[in-house]
C-alpha cells in the first residue's frame, strides 16, 4: 500500500525538532506503537475466528 505525500506532509506537519519526530514521545515511536497494537489485534481476530466485542465471541451460560 502505498502512501502518499500528502498523508506523510500532514503527519510530519507539526514536528519542528528532531525530538518530535525520533524522541520517546515522539511521532515514529507513536506509529510503531499504533502499527503493531493493529497488527497484534488482526492476529487475535483470525486466532480467535472473531472480531473483540462480537457477540459470536460471547459465553454462554
Amino acid at each position: 500500500m502505498p502512501i502518499s505525500n500528502e498523508l506523510i506532509d500532514q503527519l510530519l506537519q507539526d514536528c519542528h525538532s528532531p525530538q518530535e519526530l525520533l524522541g520517546e514521545s515522539g511521532l515514529l515511536k507513536e506509529l510503531t506503537k499504533r502499527l503493531a497494537e493493529r497488527v497484534l489485534q488482526a492476529e487475535m481476530e483470525i486466532h480467535l475466528g472473531y472480531a473483540k466485542h462480537d457477540p459470536a465471541g460471547g459465553f454462554v451460560e
